[in-house]
């Protein structure tokens, strides 16, 4: 277990939002660090006195604004997401500030919460059929995805990710070789990407770096690794019941591999031995 890939950097909230007013002059204030999110983001105030969401921006400007788009036209449908208010191109990086949802995280994680997400992600269905300039999200089995999904650190880290590499590739190799379809989809639908009203509802579904036109179903492969360990101790045979009533076996095991890779690579990089172990031994139970 040498020379493994370094983890993604924090963000530093407060270097970004000062480069944003800088190059923009928005005369944004920072108000709190989030506490979510693997990677981060920060609470900030206009000087108007509105609330945004300030985020380092996955992908070009270009790309940024087709996003923009996308959840514009997601919001006229009446989907809970956020406007993006700025996109600040600086040196080498993107600043987003967007709209700050109504809501809280949720803080019930339960059955309720994932049929209610579930129920939300059949909204997805087609409706950026006409965006065919919205590309659909790769997999990366046969190749490193840009900052997630690395192959070098289950390459490198012992036997038994070695053989889940294996395993992937050869799916990767398989048919489908890849997602498809016209639907909207969210890449890290987890219950850590929902805000929640004082009853529980759904008000608002966050985190739309990941976002792609394809399979709204791959949306609830991701949930259901979240709730392994969300919902850890929970009976989980309805949820895995559910996937296999609506995707194919071989479209389950795409996304399955996806999953893996994806999770099994950020356990490596950026958590502990026994969080990689616990992702292995999740994995398992559906590799064949």
């Amino acid at each position: 277990m040498t020379d493994l890939p370094p983890p993604v950097p924090k963000l530093d909230a407060r270097e970004l939002l000062r480069e944003v007013n800088r190059t923009t002059g928005a005369g944004l204030e920072f108000v709190a660090q989030a506490a979510a999110g693997q990677v981060g983001a920060a609470f900030v105030r206009w000087p108007d006195g509105r609330d945004g969401v300030l985020t380092r921006g996955f992908g070009s400007v270009q790309d940024l604004r087709r996003t923009a788009e996308v959840l514009e036209a997601a919001r006229t449908l009446g989907l809970p997401v956020p406007r993006y208010d700025l996109l600040a191109e600086l040196p080498g990086d993107v600043g987003v500030v967007q709209e700050r949802l109504p809501g809280n995280e949720p803080a019930v994680f339960d059955r309720k919460l994932l049929e209610a997400m579930i129920d939300l992600n059949a909204r997805f269905a087609g409706i950026v059929a006409d965006r065919t300039d919205l590309p659909v999200p790769s997999m990366y089995l046969l190749e490193s995805g840009p900052g997630f999904c690395l192959h070098e650190s289950l390459e490198r880290y012992d036997d038994r990710t070695r053989r889940l590499l294996r395993w992937i590739h050869e799916v990767g190799h398989s048919e489908p070789a890849g997602m498809t379809g016209d639907d909207l989809v969210h890449l890290d639908f987890h219950t850590g990407n929902v805000l929640v009203d004082e009853t529980g509802a759904i008000t608002g579904i966050v985190d739309w770096d990941g976002i792609g036109r394809g399979d709204r179903l791959f949306g609830l492969v991701t949930l259901r690794f979240d709730a392994s360990v969300r919902l850890a101790g929970t009976d989980l045979a309805w949820f895995d019941e559910l996937l296999e009533s609506v995707l194919s076996p071989a479209v389950l095991r795409l996304y399955w591999a996806h999953m893996t890779l994806r999770q099994v690579d950020w356990s490596i990089r950026h958590h502990t031995p026994a969080d990689t172990d616990y992702w292995l031994t999740f994995v398992e139970t559906r590799i064949d």
